[in-house]
């Protein structure tokens, strides 16, 4: 016969692992599935000048590409990128077909309910580039809100949905890269490109010759970060001390001169 000490011990036990012991465990990190493929597979748009970028040989470059390629390094494992369209990125990071996402993405708030962010690794803002002057030192949306200005902006980008709210007027031209854009404005079938300053930068340097003509407005703020996994602690916490490193040993500033240069734009 059971003693009661014993039979209220084993009824405890049973208790507790009825309790946990069919609980899930944790899910597993992206970095071991990282670690055991080989290989980083990062998604990016590769039209965003300076930041990700064809090369003309089929090969993406910029920015963000080198960022993630030290970032691989720094794992043990190989880059593999995938492009895709701008607004195929986040989706992509949600399904597991890529790992991270680094293509010049402003951390937002709504973006935020659907992916984790760590940065960001760079701050930006709207800026306009034009060849009329007058409309590149536009300092508001009034300035800017008139059915006859016409914008060049990205689709899927976060241009598209600050012209929507404070622009409601303006004419927007939506097109699929930036070279498109720059090209619209230098033949004159669009007034301006309203983008980021890190494209600003990019677009001036490629096209000297044009007649740009661009001023960092601060018209919005716009923190750039990477897009990672939703829910996945190990796999964000390695992420943010990775770029703590960067920015500690001035790794960000340097890829910052590679890819910018010296251009500054006017405030």
């Amino acid at each position: 016969m059971t003693s009661k000490p014993l039979r209220a011990l084993l009824i405890t036990v049973t208790g507790l692992l009825m309790l946990y012991g069919t609980a899930p465990l944790a899910a597993e990190s992206a970095l071991s599935r990282i670690t055991e493929r080989g290989s980083l597979i990062l998604g990016t748009s590769g039209n965003m000048p300076s930041m990700s970028q064809s090369d003309g040989t089929g090969k993406v470059v910029g920015f963000d590409i080198d960022l993630a390629r030290v970032m691989a390094s720094m794992i043990g494992v190989k880059l593999e990128t995938r492009v895709m369209a701008f607004s195929e990125l986040l989706p992509a990071l949600e399904s597991g077909a890529v790992d991270i996402v680094i293509s010049n993405v402003t951390i937002t708030p709504q973006r935020n309910l659907r992916v984790a962010f760590v940065g960001p690794y760079l701050r930006s803002g709207k800026c306009i580039v034009s060849r009329n002057e007058a409309l590149a030192k536009a300092q508001g949306s009034p300035d800017l809100n008139t059915q006859d200005t016409r914008l060049a902006v990205l689709n899927g980008s976060t241009s598209v949905d600050f012209a929507r709210e404070l622009l409601p007027d303006a004419t927007l031209i939506k097109v699929d890269d930036y070279d498109r854009a720059a090209e619209l404005v230098k033949a004159g079938e669009a007034d301006g490109m309203l983008t980021d300053y890190p494209v600003c930068l990019a677009t001036l340097k490629a096209h000297p010759g044009a007649g740009f003509v661009s001023v960092f407005s601060l018209l919005t703020y716009e923190p750039i970060g990477i897009a990672l996994p939703a829910n996945d602690a190990q796999f964000i916490n390695w992420t943010e001390n990775f770029l703590d490193r960067m920015d500690g040993t001035n790794g960000l500033e340097e890829l910052g001169k590679r890819w910018f240069g010296t251009i500054s734009l006017t405030r």
